[in-house]
């Protein structure tokens, strides 16, 4: 965890379903980055819902790379719930679809430059466009939507080269859980981007491809339920285990880490 987000927590992360969450409100975690940003450091953070919560329980390479992390926000109702269980309850849901208008925002009044990274064809395009009708001032430097699993490593290094020329302030992210976070982990030295995160759908929300569910869903917890039903056939079995996984951790006592 980063030294300028240690000081800012007096005692520690608070552990949720096996994540160390900062208990920080949207708001904080917009002046957190932009402190993040002042301190031109390499450096990453992620916004972990109950599916990330889920892979970090089954991949160890997972819990490296959250220790690397700035920090690591709950962007899940569960781990919200689950803080608030064990009396140690988190400030609110600070959601990565509602944070990247906060962070655009952010770098339009302090002149700070974006990159939007991945998604499907055309998404980062209009995703741009939206954001910069949205924030005319918005310095968007770069679009990439190249499938990497398709690109020699000839052809990976040069998307590499193109991001750092652009230097951003901040990357965002959109290749899917846990890709994103592992391919933020091993590139973001090389980057030298002061602050890159992984969105998941949020450049799609952004671009208007997929609908969000209605806030009364949002804060009920059961945004879950609009999107399987907008796309029953790729996340039916997905929610299928995170459910099993909650219940698992929950019957359990849901133990910090280090008590695991």
């Amino acid at each position: 965890m980063s030294s300028s987000v240690s000081s800012e927590l007096e005692n520690g992360p608070i552990w949720a379903l096996g994540l160390p969450l900062v208990p920080l409100s949207r708001a904080k975690v917009v002046e957190m980055v932009d402190r993040l940003i002042q301190a031109r450091e390499p450096s990453y953070f992620i916004t972990a819902n109950l599916n990330y919560a889920m892979l970090t329980s089954r991949n160890k390479d997972l819990r490296e790379i959250n220790q690397r992390a700035a920090f690591i926000l709950a962007d899940g109702m569960p781990l919200v719930w689950t803080a608030k269980w064990r009396r140690k309850p988190l400030p609110e849901r600070v959601a990565g679809s509602d944070l990247i208008f906060d962070l655009c925002g952010l770098a339009e009044e302090q002149g700070y430059r974006v990159y939007l990274f991945g998604a499907g064809p055309g998404v980062a395009e209009q995703a741009a466009g939206n954001l910069g009708s949205r924030y005319p001032s918005l310095q968007i430097v770069g679009i990439e939507s190249a499938n990497l699993s398709e690109l020699s490593q000839v052809e990976h290094a040069a998307v590499l080269d193109q991001v750092r020329s652009a230097r951003p302030d901040l990357l965002f992210v959109a290749l899917g859980q846990p890709k994103g976070e592992r391919w933020i982990f091993a590139n973001y030295r090389d980057l030298a981007v002061p602050v890159s995160v992984q969105v998941g759908a949020s450049l799609d929300f952004v671009a208007g491809r997929v609908s969000r569910a209605p806030r009364v869903l949002q804060r009920l917890g059961l945004e879950w339920v609009y999107r399987l039903m907008l796309e029953p056939r790729r996340l039916t079995r997905r929610y299928f285990d995170n459910g099993i996984f909650f219940l698992s951790r929950i019957l359990k006592g849901d133990q910090d880490e280090q008590e695991s």
